[in-house]
């Protein structure tokens, strides 16, 4: 069977065709645009989103040579969320971005409530996730319509129904982990208790029709984008771990059957939800990554992404780079925290800093590590995609900082394929996950060339930096 799946990201949006025998025949990619704006807002505007998908998926689907479509498959943001009219479809706010931030005070408020809430949904009480930004949208732009994340309107306006997936549902900190179907206790604390919600279905199940990119083909195996980076990765057994380098960086190891509640920082979700049975994971967050790089290049400091290892330095000399330009996420779970960069002098050069903030995205990742192996089985090698990946010098920074192998994803469209095979299982729910995840081999792999002393000195230096980037609790 033939499948479209298009993965709608905060920077992009991508589209694939998948053909049985000849893999990948069909690919169109248009970027989008968020804003940035003062106080921490984030936003996109939903008709480019909409856009970007029905012309990604016809450019897909003309480059494959218009052949039949079987099943198309949606990849979304996850967190992302606006509110819209159910009735016309029309969207009546911009689409609050999973990175924005301006619910914090809300999320302050809720503190009593924050263990609760972690113990029913595995979660952090966070602005990350939707649920803050649904009651932020709700007590300051609007009060009409519906408020959902962004791949339930996304649908409504391709098949007309409305509906999220469980991975996307398990992302908002008002579904208990593992729970069918909306809390409705938890939609109180947030005062959503009276909000239409839409149906939670499984991953491999279709759940409508559209006629948008010819024909009328059947939409199913919706899912987050990084749960299905995980599975397109073959991430299938406890412990087996991947991470994508993309706006930020987002590590997922997959936690098998045990709806693990973390006591180290991370966070729990489902991973997928296939045969009537859920996988977890556990995941942690490194906000900016290749938005790190960018913000690099608008400074001046490079040209472009391409230029990064051409212009890193062999060795920082002393430089320590916190990218936390939008905060601290797992484990520390800090808003407030700011970036930093130390170790600098008259000879400090801009290749020691960008080695320095590539290096810092590795030792932000390596806490991750180590607060997820807190949790489940330690981490023996890291499956990676994205387009950060590319850079060599940040993967054997990875390699050498986390002292394990880095095995790179040799296709461009991890999450896209994650989809594609969703997808595939929406149609045929009696096969196996296995059969419908095509094994792989790694493009490049990184080995460690760091010995430990030097690993253990470096993550030293680089966690008591980045404990000065947020301010201290007050002991009062």
């Amino acid at each position: 069977m033939t499948v479209l799946a298009i993965d709608q990201g905060t920077s992009g949006t991508k589209a694939i065709v998948v053909d049985p025998l000849e893999g990948v025949v069909g690919v169109s990619e248009i970027a989008v645009h968020p804003r940035y704006l003062d106080g921490g807002g984030v936003e996109q505007d939903p008709g480019e989103l909409l856009e970007s998908v029905l012309a990604t998926g016809r450019a897909a689907v003309a480059e494959a040579g218009n052949r039949p479509i079987s099943a198309m498959s949606l990849a979304n943001q996850g967190e992302t969320v606006l509110a819209w009219d159910p009735n016309t479809g029309r969207p009546l706010t911009d689409a609050v971005v999973w990175q924005d931030r301006r619910a914090e005070s809300l999320c302050a408020g809720m503190s009593e409530h924050a263990d609760r809430l972690a113990a029913e949904t595995g979660l952090v009480l966070d602005p990350y996730f939707s649920a803050p930004k649904l009651a932020w949208l709700r007590r300051n732009v609007e009060s009409g319509g519906v408020v959902t994340t962004s791949d339930t309107w996304l649908l409504h306006q391709l098949t007309g129904e409305f509906v999220t997936d469980a991975t996307t549902a398990s992302r908002s900190l008002v579904v208990s982990l593992g729970a069918q179907d909306w809390n409705r206790e938890l939609l109180g604390l947030f005062g959503l208790a009276d909000e239409r919600m839409p149906a939670i279905v499984a991953n491999d199940v279709v759940i409508g029709s559209t006629s948008a990119f010819g024909g009328d083909i059947p939409v199913g195996g919706l899912v987050v984008d990084q749960q299905a980076a995980l599975l397109a990765e073959a991430c299938l057994e406890a412990g087996m771990a991947k991470c994508t380098f993309g706006t930020g960086a987002f590590l997922l190891a997959n936690a098998g059957s045990d709806a693990v509640r973390s006591s180290s920082g991370s966070t729990t979700s489902v991973a997928w939800r296939v045969a009537g049975a859920d996988t977890f994971c556990v995941d942690g967050q490194v906000y900016t990554a290749a938005s790190a790089v960018r913000w690099l290049t608008t400074l001046g400091v490079i040209a472009d992404a391409h230029e990064l290892d051409s212009v890193a330095a062999a060795d920082a000399a002393g430089v320590l780079c916190v990218p936390a330009l939008a905060g601290l996420a797992a484990p520390w779970w800090q808003s407030g925290a700011t970036a930093t960069i130390s170790g600098m002098s008259l000879s400090t050069g801009r290749g020691h800093i960008v080695l320095a903030v590539l290096q810092g995205i590795a030792g932000q990742l390596a806490e991750l590590v180590t607060a997820m192996e807190a949790d489940t089985q330690p981490l023996r090698r890291l499956r990676v995609d994205g387009g950060l990946t590319r850079s060599r010098v940040l993967m054997q920074s990875v390699a050498d900082v986390l002292q394990v192998p880095v095995d790179v994803y040799p296709s461009p469209h991890a999450t896209a394929l994650g989809a594609a095979a969703l997808a595939e299982l929406s149609l045929h729910p009696d096969r196996a996950l296995r059969d419908v995840v095509p094994s792989w081999t790694p493009s490049w792999t990184y080995e460690p060339q760091w010995d430990a002393a030097r690993t253990t000195e470096f993550r030293s230096r680089w966690r008591t930096l980045a404990d000065t980037t947020y301010p201290a609790e007050d002991p009062s």
